[in-house]
Parts: C-alpha cells; sequence; structure tokens
C-alpha cells in the first residue's frame, strides 16, 4: 500500500477490500496482492479517506477529509462522502465536508445517518436500500460545547445512536427519536475515536481512542 489505511472490510474469506490514501482497494492475504478498485478526490492528493461503514447491500460507504496539521486543524471544505458499490462504480453523495466521519443506519434501514464532525451536528438522511440512495438531510442532535468534536459512530440493539466525543474522553448515547442525549458515558483517556458493540449477544461495547 502507497498510503496509510485507514478501514477495512471482509467480503468473503482470504479477500479484504480496504480504503488507503484515497483508494478502494481489494487485497489477498494469501499472496498479498493488492487491486486497485476505484480512486477518488484525484486532485486532492492529500484528502485521504476517514470512517466508513458497509450498508446490508454490501456498499462500502466512506468519507474524506484533508490532512490534519494538528487535531481538527486542516484545510476545510474537502471533503466528499462515497460508496463503492458491488460493481466497483463509486457514488459520490455531497461534498464540503470539513471532516467526514461517524455513520450507520436505523434498524430497519429506512434512515442512514451521518456525522460531519465540525458542524457538531448528527444528521439523518432517508435510506433506499434497494438503490443506495440518500435524501431529505436533516440534523437530529446537535452537540454542546461540553461533549466537543463527535468523531465514529455506532447504533444499539434499540436503535440508539452512540458518538464517540474526541477531545473530551466520552461517549453518548442518543435517541435519534426525540433528539435527547441518554446518558454520559465518561472514560480514563481523553481522545475517543469511535465505539462498536461485540462480545457474547453484542452485550459489550469496544471504544477506540488515540494518544
Amino acid at each position: 500500500m502507497d498510503a496509510p489505511v485507514s478501514s477495512v472490510v471482509f467480503p468473503q474469506k482470504g479477500a479484504y477490500v480496504a480504503t488507503s490514501g484515497t483508494k478502494f482497494c481489494a487485497l489477498n492475504w494469501e499472496d498479498r496482492s493488492t487491486v486497485v478498485l476505484a480512486q477518488v478526490d484525484q486532485d486532492k492528493k492529500n484528502n485521504p479517506f476517514n470512517d466508513r461503514k458497509v450498508d446490508p447491500a454490501g456498499r462500502y460507504f466512506a468519507g474524506t477529509m484533508a490532512e490534519e496539521t494538528a487535531s481538527a486543524v486542516l484545510e476545510q471544505h474537502q471533503g466528499a462522502l462515497y460508496s463503492l458499490f458491488p460493481d466497483h462504480h463509486v457514488k459520490k453523495y455531497f461534498d464540503q465536508v470539513d471532516i467526514s466521519n461517524g455513520l450507520d443506519w436505523s434498524l430497519d434501514h429506512k434512515i442512514f445517518y451521518y456525522i460531519h464532525s465540525l458542524s457538531y451536528s448528527v444528521d439523518a438522511f432517508d435510506y433506499y436500500l434497494q438503490t443506495g440512495q440518500i435524501s431529505k438531510r436533516r440534523s437530529v442532535y446537535k452537540l454542546e460545547k461540553d461533549e466537543h468534536i463527535p468523531d465514529g459512530m455506532c447504533t444499539d440493539a434499540e436503535g440508539k445512536l452512540w458518538v464517540a466525543c474526541y477531545n473530551r474522553g466520552r461517549v453518548i448515547p442518543l435517541d435519534p427519536v426525540t433528539g435527547k442525549r441518554l446518558q454520559t458515558v465518561k472514560l480514563p483517556v481523553e481522545k475517543t475515536t469511535s465505539c462498536c458493540f461485540g462480545g457474547k449477544d453484542y452485550s459489550e461495547m469496544y471504544v477506540t481512542c488515540v494518544p
């Protein structure tokens, strides 16, 4: 790989698809080969992919951002949100993004949730699983100053959203229907970056952070 890897998914045994720099790449673990499936933002070489997630139809959603010169300090409006479809064509949904970050879907996959970090907002779109289209953007939660920058996000078994707050060492669960924060889970770290559920019965939360 000629750039840092920002995410990896596993479509089938022995095969991987990763985002590296501005590229979607197929990786073969057996022979260590790499094939570039698609490249985005080709006019912006310092515009790597950031957060990503795959929908039930196999579309690989990932957003870009300019490289940071310090924490959350970067050239603004350089990023965009894309998805790589199973046939390897890429769809661009929108641009003018500062830091493209957490994303997930409602339990019925009819709503797509998205975080544009420097807008301090968790947004929702109507989602059409059959086509991968999104529409009707709206904010479901605006972060308060003490919550700081929203980063990665996941959905729990009740349809609530859990958002990692960068530079605040906490994860906050949100109700996207009422637009309310349900509680604050503080952690003994500062830079929490993302979260997901795992373990037996998906009853454990795993939280990532950076130094």
